[in-house]
């Protein structure tokens, strides 16, 4: 039994190991610090449920001058939802190279989850590209939290779902939205990480904690914002 009992913790120990690798890589694969172009400024976080997640982001400069960002969250946690996770901003960053319009990219990335990914597994994403000349923000959103734009005199907007999300049925359609971006206007993508976190009676964050938050820190940079956010997830789940 004892012999048994050592087996079974030097597999476990084992398995942990490769799963900080697999987190080091995950984390490798997202941007990092602050990106600034302009009047932006950019930064994004991530703490995955588990070793490893299915949440990620993506920011990604064109030659143009345009801006593409993107957040997404794979359904389920830990290691599948990873491994899709990898696919999915693999095929992302290739289509990208294509110029693309959103609509038609999505649709694409579409039917590559569904021919590559098991049938349980699905993807909500928010695909934006952002025109700092004429602050035109056009977007896509297959399911995702609607982002929230705080303006600058306090009100705050919402980017609905156009589509449902990728994974589900291969020959889906999406379609584009557009908004504008002006100075002073904070931007936020997000997943359900933040706004289902619970306290421990059970009571979500909800999309009006996180609205709190923002209002409390709208003055300071998107790096600070997104401390407090985390911060305040922490806080409300103790």
């Amino acid at each position: 039994v004892n012999l048994l009992m050592l087996l079974e913790v030097a597999e476990r120990l084992s398995l942990k190991g490769e799963l900080e690798v697999a987190r080091e890589i995950q984390l490798a694969l997202l941007p990092r610090g602050t990106y600034t172009a302009g009047d932006i400024d950019i930064s994004g976080f991530t703490k995955p449920a588990n070793t490893v997640g299915g949440d990620f982001y993506d920011v990604l400069p064109q030659s143009d001058g345009t801006i593409i960002l993107t957040l997404g969250d794979v359904a389920g946690k830990g290691s599948p939802a990873a491994l899709l996770m990898a696919l999915l901003l693999a095929a992302l960053r290739t289509l990208v190279e294509e110029r693309m319009e959103p609509a038609a990219l999505v649709a694409r990335l579409n039917i590559q989850i569904c021919r590559h990914s098991p049938a349980s597994r699905f993807i909500t994403l928010v695909y934006a590209i952002y025109e700092p000349a004429s602050g035109r923000l056009t977007y896509v959103n297959a399911g995702q939290n609607p982002p929230l734009i705080r303006r600058r005199d306090g009100r705050f907007e919402r980017l609905h779902g156009t589509g449902i999300a990728l994974g589900l049925f291969e020959e889906t359609h999406y379609t584009a939205a557009e908004t504008r971006l002006d100075p002073g206007d904070l931007l936020v993508f997000y997943s359900d990480g933040i706004t289902e976190a619970e306290d421990p009676s059970g009571q979500p964050l909800e999309e009006s904690g996180l609205e709190l938050v923002l209002e409390r820190h709208a003055h300071r940079s998107p790096s600070a914002i997104g401390t407090e956010v985390l911060a305040a997830v922490q806080a409300h789940a103790r």
